[in-house]
């Protein structure tokens, strides 16, 4: 059996907490996209102040993932966001899911997504979906636990290398059984 994650709400008190593992888990794994160093986007997306604003937003909702009494990780889920195309469905947006790679293999991101699934779930979601680099490992991992590409996009930050810029999006249907994973 995997170790068990602990998943909270978190808070104001917990801000320092998520910038501090948002910007080791973006330098650990996203430092690749840009020409600088990936300064310009920590500073946009993972300051106190930036996380701040956001846990202020009633339609975005931040989740600790704890391990030993230790932050590994968050994610960042819009509660009520349509996937554009798929504006008929129930959605909630999985923004965020960073993990310190020290938690990496551990199956902590396989509790998360749980998580997400069932919280979406209980709030009556049909679809969870989310965005990922086209150069990201994690493809396949969302692909186990179900999610399927529906989509694409680039994005337009200028230090960010152009051929770095493909987002893929992708989506998991919900079921109202437990089953969160093929195979």
């Amino acid at each position: 059996m995997k170790d068990a994650l602990r998943i909270t709400t978190c808070t104001a008190a917990d801000i320092e907490d998520i910038s501090e593992v948002a910007i080791r888990a973006y330098r650990d794994t996203y430092l690749y996209l840009w020409n600088d160093d990936g300064s310009w986007y920590i500073n946009r997306s993972f300051l106190p102040v930036q996380i701040q604003k956001e846990l202020m937003d009633p339609n975005a909702i931040y989740l600790s993932l704890w391990f030993q009494e230790k932050v590994m990780g968050f994610m960042k889920l819009n509660i009520d966001q349509p996937l554009m195309g798929y504006e008929d469905l129930n959605a909630l947006e999985l923004e965020r899911i960073y993990l310190l790679k020290s938690a990496s293999g551990k199956g902590f991101g396989t509790q998360a997504l749980e998580y997400c699934f069932d919280f979406a779930r209980k709030r009556n979601k049909e679809i969870v979906w989310l965005k990922c680099m086209d150069s990201s490992s994690a493809i396949h991992f969302y692909k186990r636990m179900g999610f399927v590409e529906c989509g694409e996009s680039l994005l337009d930050f200028p230090l960010m290398k152009p051929e770095f810029r493909r987002l893929k999006t992708f989506m998991k249907k919900l079921t109202a059984d437990s089953s969160t994973h093929a195979g």
